[in-house]
């Protein structure tokens, strides 16, 4: 490993070069200190834009720094945010390259085939067992996932409610404290599942540190087995979500989560009872069904007249 002196920061870089630089380079300097993660996606023509200076300067600035160039410059600024940067440079890759709408689409569609494809290969039995019975053998569920993860936490407990007697899921518009109150009341009888994919959120981390801590078992649905959420759990399962265009692809996760919600229906005793439940219940709502009579449709009259008695005027009559 290079000591700090060999391989300085670029703060320290920055207060060794101060005294030689140029206003121009110092208003440079300034900005990157400022802005070291905006700068870090900047091509060089993109931040000599942003400040004022001509692309040449931007170059000399990357080397009065000690760097061979701007390249250099950027691949250090990159350091520590790789995993965050990564979508970005992606992206910008991406847009580099000449693609027409339908290119786009089907490359998209071709990467989600290909990341289920890989799920599907990564399945192991043992491992798909233990995650069922995981989820049948416990008294309480909680679901825990963050950011784009809350939707997919959403759709499972959808499909786990109509088989498992009590699962929630803890995120709520009251953010990760109100998380933070139902998993420092589950019990070893109990089940977390967290979801989780790069970039990781630090809250489904530190809340499934706190299950694991508690002896509380934890299923993890994240990416690979180097996951911060996998070294945490009882049992993982793995989505492959590797995307061009963002960070990852929630395609192919909620497809292991209609899996294990596939296989928890299978497994159930009773599925059957409770989809018709299910089914009934829903009737009314179901468009052209002749239960959706059970309801009352809006009083088109009614509704008209209420209107003339807000503003005054009558309601426009629907052309034919």
């Amino acid at each position: 490993m290079k000591s700090a002196s060999r391989n300085p920061s670029m703060a320290q870089r920055i207060a060794r070069a101060l005294p030689d630089l140029t206003r121009s380079h110092r208003k440079m300097a300034d900005y990157v200190l400022d802005h070291p993660f905006q700068v870090a996606t900047m091509a060089i023509d993109e931040l000599a834009a942003a400040l004022g200076v001509s692309v040449a300067t931007a170059n000399r600035f990357a080397r009065a720094l000690g760097f061979d160039g701007y390249p250099q410059f950027r691949a250090a600024l990159v350091l520590g945010f790789e995993s965050a940067l990564a979508p970005v440079e992606k992206l910008r890759s991406q847009l580099e390259s000449p693609a027409t709408a339908a290119d786009v689409f089907i490359g998209s569609l071709s990467n989600i085939q290909r990341n289920i494809s890989l799920t599907q290969k990564s399945l192991d039995a043992h491992t798909c067992e233990q995650a069922v019975n995981a989820i049948l053998g416990a008294k309480r569920i909680g679901i825990v996932g963050f950011g784009a993860s809350t939707w997919l936490g959403g759709l499972l407990q959808r499909g786990l409610d109509p088989y498992c007697g009590d699962v929630h899921l803890l995120a709520t518009v009251e953010g990760s404290s109100a998380a933070a109150r139902v998993v420092s009341r589950l019990e070893a009888t109990d089940l977390l599942i967290v979801i989780g994919f790069p970039r990781y959120a630090a809250d489904t981390v530190f809340l499934a540190q706190r299950a694991s801590d508690a002896r509380v078992p934890v299923l993890a649905l994240t990416d690979r087995v180097t996951s911060p959420l996998a070294r945490l759990a009882s049992v993982s399962l793995y989505a492959y979500t590797e995307s061009q265009y963002s960070s990852n692809c929630e395609a192919s996760a909620l497809a292991l989560i209609e899996a294990l919600c596939s296989a928890v229906a299978h497994r159930t005793q009773g599925s059957i009872e409770a989809a018709t439940q299910l089914t009934e219940s829903l009737l009314p709502w179901i468009y052209g069904n002749p239960g959706s009579g059970l309801r009352s449709l809006p009083d088109t009259a009614a509704a008209a007249s209420r209107k003339k008695k807000m503003t005054g005027k009558p309601a426009q009559k629907a052309k034919k």
